[in-house]
């Protein structure tokens, strides 16, 4: 996968050898499993002594640490979760794993031992999840709440599937909580398009922020929905818990998936339909997949101005085409979508990664029927005067 940067290395050395690491791990797991409570850490070390033989102090912590791993939170994985910055975490097989530190992807080593260990690692995180992967279900995803009360969106699939071994596809969600300044500040915005993205929140013009994943999509909403004015009343309606605006009137709706039995789903246009009864000012969707983007569509065609959601595209001029996509899957023909579309959605903001992190990369309209995207800012061209660019947000 592409290139790497730094190399990270969070390996501890064993005089065990490997087999037989493994073989007192899985015997230490099968004596605690028979007891009746769980056993303190010198409980542990003490079976570990007792079925070992000669072992160092050093193998015993080296043990105790796999016993851990294989058995809280996202096991070895964990110490690369915790380097600052990391967004995802990403196992091609046992021998390949990398992250994103926001700068692209980089290549760390860290032992994880045998494919048997990440495909146990994977069945296990799977299972946290509510989730079933084996031979049957060879993929799976859900989301892992931490004891820190972060979240962690984790996907796998296993082998023959993905040729090179088990893969774990790990992202943490961090709620978005940072304001305009903030993006500001770190190089995000640019400080001379914050007055019109304040005037398309006080215009109460609808749009969409889209990008590619992890390019800063909800982070960008978050931030500029912290802007609307405390008297409205936001509902945002996401599959996960993202978007935690510093507004005081701001509802969070979270769809659930079925469960193992495959009931008790709820979707997120269930949440749309339920939203509408709750007395919205504006209605969220923290990210459009599918069919919701006709309820969604239709709410703010309906006098609830100023909504705004997320969608997954390289550029404004992808709008279009990506939401005829989407409608499709609700029903909702060509010539319907662009109706509605060009009466519901005004503006569009574009993320993209560059060289220097996530930064906003264009604004942009739809006009027409059919819709067409125009830019009217490029990070690249520089900001029009702004005489243009009120005749764009003023038509």
């Amino acid at each position: 996968m592409g290139g790497c940067g730094m190399t990270i290395t969070t390996s501890v050395s064993s005089a065990l050898a490997t087999s037989d690491m493994d073989e007192l791990v899985d015997m230490v797991q099968r004596i605690i499993a028979t007891r009746p409570e769980p056993p303190t850490s010198a409980e542990v070390a003490a079976i570990i002594r007792e079925h070992a033989g000669v072992i160092s102090n050093e193998d015993i912590v080296m043990v105790l640490r796999r016993l851990r791993s294989d058995s809280v939170g996202v096991g070895p994985l964990e110490s690369l979760l915790a380097i600052p910055g990391v967004t995802d975490v990403l196992v091609n097989g046992h021998d390949s794993v990398w992250i994103d530190r926001g700068q692209g992807i980089e290549q760390v080593e860290i032992d994880l031992g045998s494919e048997m260990h990440v495909r146990r690692l994977a069945t296990r995180l799977a299972l946290a999840c509510g989730r079933r992967l084996d031979d049957a279900q060879p993929y799976a995803d859900g989301r892992l709440i931490r004891d820190d009360g972060s979240v962690v969106r984790i996907h796998a699939v296993l082998a023959p599937l993905a040729e090179s071994g088990t893969c774990i596809s790990l992202r943490v969600l961090r709620q978005a909580s940072y304001s305009l300044e903030d993006l500001t500040r770190n190089g995000t915005i640019p400080k001379e398009v914050v007055p019109w993205l304040r005037r398309m929140i006080d215009d109460r013009r609808a749009f969409l922020v889209v990008g590619g994943t992890g390019t800063g999509k909800t982070t960008l909403l978050s931030a500029l929905l912290s802007d609307v004015p405390p008297t409205q009343r936001i509902i945002c309606i996401e599959d996960t818990a993202e978007l935690h605006p510093a507004h005081p009137g701001t509802i969070n709706l979270i769809a659930r998936h079925a469960n193992v039995e495959g009931i008790g789903a709820v979707t997120m246009s269930d949440l749309l339909r339920q939203a509408l009864r709750m007395r919205p000012d504006r209605i969220v969707v923290g990210e459009i997949r599918g069919a919701e983007v006709v309820d969604l569509l239709a709410a703010m065609n309906t006098g609830h101005e100023g909504g705004a959601g997320t969608i997954h595209a390289n550029s404004i001029e992808e709008v279009p085409a990506r939401m005829e996509a989407l409608a499709a899957t609700g029903g909702l023909d060509r010539m319907a979508l662009h109706s509605q579309l060009t009466a519901a959605v005004d503006m569009v903001l574009v993320m993209k990664h560059t060289a220097r992190g996530r930064r906003l990369a264009q604004i942009g309209v739809l006009r027409g029927n059919p819709v067409t995207a125009h830019v009217v800012w490029d990070c690249e061209a520089g900001v029009h005067s702004d005489e243009e660019f009120a005749a764009w947000f003023l038509h």
